[in-house]
């Protein structure tokens, strides 16, 4: 989520904007240094690296913002998001990788930037490199981790953020089942929803939405972040100076950086990526091996998967995609997505109605989006049924919800040990299925997606 500063660069500055407007935005970031005196760095690689550290900072949100949006408690001098952002050479794509914060990492000898204290190398999670060394310590940690030299930093807070999305008239987002989460007070039903900017924090910061807790909210700021610039490139704000202006500054107010990254960068930056959209990013979180690693002192965290994790980071410094790149295909009508890959779903159908092959045609319809069925529907033999209805076993009550969407105005009825397998009773009311897909339908290898691939169909 703390990539809307980087991108607001390289995706919103393809408006007419002369040197000195950009030179006057250059005086609103705050600068600092975290290269200093940084020694045994990686070897450059082709295109850009940026690091993106996104900070609590609470402590500037209003009484009426912490209240509505569940801000309570002290602010903190921690990380609440990490992200790498790699920029092609020939700046045609963005490759975006989370670093869960609760990753195992060990920090380098340093001396810790609020007490003075000196500390020989150590493990900790990887959001305590902030707190303990400030951005210099955590590039130097980000860097021993992943063997990619970062070129330029990043940082951002929450006020920050909910400007931003503010200033670009809100970002939309779909969910496929509800979304609750009684720690931030996010409450979305399922559907489309148009976030202002305290929502869109609530979405962002959401981490007990369900079992996946960090590793799922960091998927969730990857859509979002996505969608964020579906909606910039999408609304006129690339083509209009007057809004440029106020967005980009609104962005960059209370930003921090590294000296380098100045105006002639962002202009360089804005002549190579005219024409940048969703479909030019990807994005994808490290791979794990073992999300609940306990380590003395520490506690639990998050470990990498080592084989994996060295792969990923071996195409960023090759300057490779990570998701994979389909061939063109005709245009189909846009699908629902869903919480389950119809892939993955059972489905034995029953045709309810004097209709004669009316369970043909649902078979071959819920075939056709994806769900695998027997290929064999039966008849209920009890008359007519009035409306759709689908059986389902309460263990499979995800795969369910995801069956439902497909069939518009079907009922779900729970029924104790029926199995994996779903059962739909077609009704009178049927008419017909809706095609749906799965959030992650085109994950590839590090599970990354492209971001025309996770905004709104």
């Amino acid at each position: 989520m703390r990539m809307v500063t980087s991108l607001s660069v390289l995706v919103l500055g393809v408006g007419g904007i002369g040197h000195a407007v950009v030179t006057n935005l250059d005086t609103g970031i705050e600068r600092v240094d975290p290269f200093r005196d940084m020694k045994n760095r990686p070897g450059d690689s082709n295109g850009m690296n940026i690091l993106i550290v996104g900070t609590d900072g609470r402590d500037k949100i209003t009484p009426e913002q912490k209240k509505k949006y569940r801000l309570g408690g002290a602010g903190c001098r921690c990380t609440d998001t990490i992200m790498l952002v790699h920029i092609s050479e020939d700046r045609e794509r963005a490759s975006v990788v989370s670093l869960p914060r609760d990753s195992y990492a060990e920090i380098p000898e340093h001396t810790d930037a609020t007490t003075g204290k000196h500390h020989k190398k150590h493990p900790v999670k990887l959001n305590a490199a902030y707190s303990e060394g400030g951005p210099a310590l955590t590039v130097r940690t980000v860097e021993h981790m992943t063997k990619v030299k970062i070129d330029h930093y990043l940082e951002i807070d929450f006020t920050s953020f909910m400007k931003t999305v503010d200033a670009v008239g809100g970002v939309e987002v779909c969910t496929a089942r509800p979304m609750k989460d009684s720690h931030t007070g996010l409450d979305l039903p399922v559907g489309t929803h148009r976030l202002n900017g305290g929502q869109a924090l609530q979405y962002v910061r959401a981490r007990h939405i369900d079992g996946a807790a960090d590793l799922g909210r960091m998927q969730r700021q990857q859509r979002f972040l996505a969608a964020l610039v579906h909606r910039a490139t999408s609304s006129g704000v690339v083509l209009n100076p007057v809004k440029f202006r106020r967005v980009t500054s609104t962005m960059l107010g209370s930003v921090r950086a590294d000296k380098g990254f100045g105006p002639e960068q962002m202009l360089a930056l804005r002549r190579a990526m005219r024409g940048f959209t969703p479909a030019s990013s990807e994005f994808t979180s490290v791979p794990v091996g073992d999300v609940g690693h306990h380590v003395k002192g520490v506690g639990s965290t998050v470990k990498w998967d080592a084989a994996k994790s060295r792969k990923l980071f071996q195409l960023l410094r090759e300057d490779k995609p990570l998701a994979p790149h389909r061939p063109e295909r005709p245009e189909r009508p846009s699908a629902t997505p869903v919480d389950v890959s119809p892939q993955q779903i059972r489905v034995q159908v029953y045709n309810g109605t004097l209709v004669t092959g009316l369970g043909d045609r649902v078979d071959k319809a819920l075939r056709g989006t994806g769900f695998r069925t027997t290929q064999a529907p039966l008849n209920t033999g009890k008359g007519q049924v009035r409306r759709t209805y689908v059986t389902y076993d309460p263990r499979w009550d995800r795969s369910a919800k995801s069956l439902r969407a497909a069939l518009p105005g079907s009922e779900l009825r729970p029924v104790k040990n029926q199995g994996p397998t779903l059962r739909v009773v077609t009704g009178a009311d049927y008419k017909g299925v809706t095609p749906v897909r799965a959030e992650d339908a085109h994950q590839g290898e590090f599970g990354a997606v492209t971001g025309d691939q996770v905004v709104c169909p």
